[in-house]
């Protein structure tokens, strides 16, 4: 009788710890949304100054080099945290401010990262307070990270099933935990999402992906996913060797950390002055892209893309930390809309297969991957997605291009 109430009890804790994830990862979202729109639609509209991106960037690049020499290079990248939360089942949680204060940042002043590797960190550390605190009551605490993180990625990507299955995938095997564990697991992903889900009602305040209808497809257009997958895989391969470039940069320059930062900004703002869609995580000009791939052209999708690939990992590498699952997918959808429009065919059928090759190949977990992207595309495409995830899986990356 005394196990069972422990067990509700614990039920009970993981349950309210998935809310509070919830909360947090809205008050980020919200937090973000509001200074973006201050800085980028508020502030431009009442100011008449040409190089207002130029500025923004480089002052913001500044001012978060100087923050990071003072409090640290944080947040750290989202494998970083989970490869932490893996082999020690913890995390640090004595300098959450600073990882608060240094993922909002960059996210503020344009930069292409997305919210997930600061918001990460921070829940990671938090589980972990939480969990030395419940170890006085409780002795199976070890996968409260775990499962907060798990909340946490759900709720971002709106993907419960991508919240549960990316950390427990690895590039070998999905290695599920026992029952026991899955009920928590889902208990607190779906508590998160479902706070995140009110609070985003009532007070405002979103983030995901938006979802695309394919047309009518010819069985016979299903032939060009073979090249439309390698086309993903070599975007890939691209991605690889800007994040060893910019790495290797990174090592040469690592005391210097105003001025990678301040370099990162001068970049950043550069990019965005000629190529606007090169800022930001790209998540919410995806709708943008999509409905606008022909006016834009082939070429200069391509060139988006391909811009947006190096100026992610400058941002990384220089200080501007943040993720890279959205400004993946961002490229993904450009180049597979280029694609739609050299070959003649489905424009969101093109995207699916090259998006997914392309998150395939940097994630190297198939499963996670679909599950991700399956809230972008639609359902019938799924198993040409798998197709293109386990292409993308099983062809290399050169370990010569790896950094780590």
């Amino acid at each position: 009788m005394k196990k069972i109430k422990n067990n509700v009890l614990f039920l009970l804790y993981t349950v309210i710890l998935g809310a509070i994830v919830g909360a947090i990862v809205w008050a980020f979202i919200r937090i973000m949304n509001l200074g973006i729109e201050f800085i980028w639609d508020f502030a431009p509209s009442h100011l008449n100054f040409p190089l207002y991106t130029l500025c923004v960037c480089v002052i913001g690049g500044l001012l978060i080099g100087v923050w990071k020499k003072k409090f640290g290079d944080y947040p750290e990248e989202l494998g970083t945290v989970m490869g932490k939360v893996k082999k020690t089942g913890r995390y640090q949680y004595n300098n959450v401010f600073s990882t608060i204060v240094s993922a909002l940042c960059p996210l503020l002043i344009g930069a292409s990262v997305g919210p997930e590797a600061g918001l990460t960190g921070v829940i990671a550390g938090l589980c972990t307070w939480v969990g030395d605190k419940l170890k006085l009551y409780f002795k199976e605490v070890e996968e409260l990270t775990q499962i907060g993180l798990s909340a946490t990625l759900g709720t971002i990507f709106h993907s419960p099933m991508f919240g549960f299955i990316e950390p427990i995938e690895s590039d070998k095997e999905v290695v599920l935990p026992r029952t026991s564990k899955i009920v928590l697991y889902f208990a607190a992903i779906l508590s998160s999402f479902g706070v995140f889900f009110l609070l985003g009602k009532l007070f405002g305040g979103r983030t995901g992906l938006e979802d695309f209808e394919a047309g009518k497809i010819e069985w016979l257009q299903y032939l060009y996913a073979i090249p439309l997958a390698f086309v993903g895989i070599a975007a890939g391969y691209l991605y690889f060797i800007f994040k060893k470039l910019t790495f290797t940069l990174e090592n040469k320059f690592r005391k210097y950390t105003v001025l990678r930062a301040t370099a990162g900004g001068l970049l950043l703002g550069i990019s965005g002055t000629f190529l606007p869609l090169t800022m930001f995580s790209g998540e919410h000009q995806i709708s943008e892209v999509m409905n606008n791939a022909e006016t834009i052209g082939a070429v200069m999708l391509i060139l988006i893309a391909v811009v947006k690939l190096l100026l992610t990992n400058i941002c990384i590498d220089s200080g501007l930390k943040g993720g890279h699952f959205f400004p993946v997918i961002f490229c993904g959808i450009c180049i597979g809309c280029a694609m739609s429009i050299l070959l003649g065919i489905d424009a969101v059928f093109c995207a699916s297969v090259v998006t997914t090759a392309l998150v395939g190949h940097t994630l190297k977990k198939p499963l996670a991957t679909v599950l991700l992207l399956m809230i972008v595309f639609p359902v019938k495409l799924i198993p040409i997605m798998l197709f293109a995830a386990i292409a993308a899986k099983f062809i290399e990356t050169p370990k010569a291009l790896l950094t780590k």
